[in-house]
């Protein structure tokens, strides 16, 4: 069997070992001694089936649901032995509107934890580090194990809030100065990911609320405070994401008056000018009928006087809308 998997195995009082081989996997569960952590990534659905059914014998149930491509809601279930637990990793690149979420599956055995996604996760890269620099992570038990695990994946939350923030500060300053139609594209852009950053913490609470109040056996009550911690996490980040979406919802309206404002002005400056023109245009038309006797069509100065009446109406008028502080 060859597949993509990190494997670590801790003993008291020896030094941390990293497994190279299944074989080894096997053997070491077998013994029921020490603890192991297996990290599983990449693999074929029947990799999977095979590494999970024949050396850990987990509950077919949770293995059908590790096997599902489609989505899995964050939960927890007791299958006595071990517990099946199903978290969501965010992945955000460099466009922070642009969210998607990877599923992390963890079993949690008593003197095992093993991982499984469908793609390499940066937070199990972080506890694995961790843990080879301080084998203590391992040494202190399965459960403080799994809260590590579930710990980094909570932390990536917090700075995808961040950088939303960020953004829509500068989207504030953008629209003050000019709201373009791009910006209220990538006002909607946030609001909705906002709207699936509280869908994947809403479930990912509750599921750290139960692991945190001793209705599992296979959690020791000194871990429980710790599941607790997470748990207060993911209630912070709820109050976060509730006050971020606000501030879009802030900015939402911001863009509408700044533009609601740009055009009354434009409508402000039309009618002016509709309004200058409108005693010029009774003049021009006046004049313009086909009349033989109107004297002023044979004066000399005719023309001129004209010319001077359109003035004094547009400067007089201009004055007035000045006065008014309609300019």
């Amino acid at each position: 069997m060859v597949f993509m998997f990190q494997a670590l195995y801790s003993l008291p009082d020896q030094p941390l070992r990293k497994i190279k081989t299944v074989e080894e996997i096997h053997d070491l569960h077998a013994s029921g001694e020490g603890m192991l952590w297996v990290n599983l990534y990449a693999c074929q659905q029947t990799e999977y089936d095979t590494f999970l059914r024949e050396i850990f014998h987990f509950h077919p149930l949770a293995i059908e649901d590790t096997l599902s491509t489609g989505y899995q809601p964050p939960k927890v279930d007791d299958f006595g032995d071990h517990l099946f637990i199903i978290v969501h990793t965010l992945a955000v690149g460099e466009d922070v509107s642009r969210l998607s979420t990877d599923e992390l599956n963890c079993f949690l055995g008593r003197n095992f934890v093993v991982t499984t996604s469908h793609v390499r996760l940066a937070a199990l890269d972080t506890v694995w580090d961790r843990a080879v620099r301080d084998g203590r992570i391992l040494e202190r038990g399965a459960d403080f194990l799994a809260h590590a695990v579930l710990d980094a994946v909570v932390d990536e939350f917090l700075p995808y809030l961040d950088r939303i923030d960020e953004e829509v500060d500068f989207l504030e300053d953008s629209i003050i100065q000019d709201p373009k139609p791009s910006a209220l594209r990538r006002i909607l852009e946030l609001k909705h990911s906002i709207l699936a950053l509280r869908r994947v913490v809403s479930p990912q609470r509750e599921v750290m609320q139960r692991l945190s109040r001793g209705e599992f056996d296979l959690i020791s009550r000194n871990c429980e405070i710790y599941f607790r911690d997470i748990y207060d996490h993911l209630v912070r980040i709820t109050d976060l994401s509730e006050g971020v979406r606000d501030v879009v919802g802030s900015t939402l309206d911001t863009y509408l008056s700044v533009s609601s404002n740009k055009m009354n002005e434009i409508m402000k400056a039309l009618t002016i000018v509709s309004t200058i023109f409108l005693p010029l245009t009774l003049v021009t038309s006046l004049y313009g009928m086909n009349f033989d006797l109107m004297p002023e069509l044979h004066w000399r100065y005719g023309y001129l006087m004209v010319w001077a009446i359109m003035l004094a109406i547009t400067i007089g008028m201009l004055w007035f809308f000045r006065r008014r502080r309609w300019l």
